[in-house]
């Protein structure tokens, strides 16, 4: 991934027509893994053809993925640990740590998500690991490193000055009025 943002979707906070805002958001040129990870893979294949564009990011579900063409694949650790990821142009990887990390860059992991970096209402109760996990994890691997949980536009800057290279927003594109509008308030970084 090239891009400092990036969009992770989830339908359930999204109050408005959830495939035009996918397809809005990745029109202004962001990123969007397609996380939805609440469907059978069926299921997902089918949101994948109502949205129309390969060159989204499927998440989990890799013959959905390979059967719609979607080039970019993000998926758990421990799938990462047993699926067949040949073929696709980028792989990421969601981690915790900065073992995990290790292991999803030795699995082929092109690029990893690292979290929860500050606190989130997806992760309500669990404290959040803050920015020294994203110091720590440039330290071990040289892949790039994208900040996820609790990412604003206010904190968007600390993470990437511990040494994240881009950031990852949930909540803020779903639950936005005008994503246009949401995605200037990154523009300091973007």
């Amino acid at each position: 991934m090239c891009n400092r943002l990036i969009c992770i979707s989830n339908r359930g906070l999204c109050g408005e027509d959830f495939i035009r805002r996918v397809r809005d958001i990745i029109d202004a040129g962001i990123p969007v893994i397609l996380r939805e990870k609440d469907l059978a893979e069926r299921e997902y294949y089918k949101l994948l053809c109502e949205i129309g564009r390969a060159d989204i990011v499927a998440h989990s579900f890799v013959r959905a993925a390979r059967d719609f063409g979607c080039a970019k694949i993000h998926l758990p650790l421990p799938l990462l640990e047993t699926a067949d990821i040949s073929g696709f142009a980028e792989v990421g990887a969601s981690t915790h740590s900065v073992r995990e990390a290790a292991r999803a860059r030795e699995l082929g992991a092109s690029y990893i998500t690292a979290g929860h970096v500050f606190a989130t209402d997806c992760k309500k109760g669990l404290a959040p690991r803050g920015t020294g996990l994203l110091a720590d994890i440039k330290k071990e691997v040289d892949i790039q490193v994208y900040a996820l949980g609790g990412i604003s536009p206010e904190n968007a800057r600390e993470a990437l000055s511990a040494g994240a290279d881009g950031v990852c927003v949930m909540s803020g594109f779903m639950k936005c009025a005008d994503p246009f509008e949401y995605i200037e308030g990154y523009r300091h970084i973007i």
